[in-house]
């Protein structure tokens, strides 16, 4: 589970994440991390939508 610290990191410098759910690429999630709670993630798209996704995901720049 991703650290209070991590997420505060990514939100104020506002780099790009990319959450992996699972072993395929073509389901993981791209954007900014705008808002979290003890269980959530909300996660702006660059669509500008905004997805609510567990803390249990791995988090991780989207360079990488």
């Amino acid at each position: 589970m991703i650290t209070e610290e991590e997420l505060d990191g990514y939100r104020q410098s506002g780099e790009t994440v990319r959450v992996i759910r699972d072993e395929m690429e073509v389901n993981d999630v791209y954007g900014i991390i705008v808002a979290w709670d003890e269980e959530s993630v909300v996660i702006r798209k660059p669509s500008r939508r905004v997805v609510k996704l567990s803390r249990g995901y791995r988090y991780v720049p989207a360079g990488q």
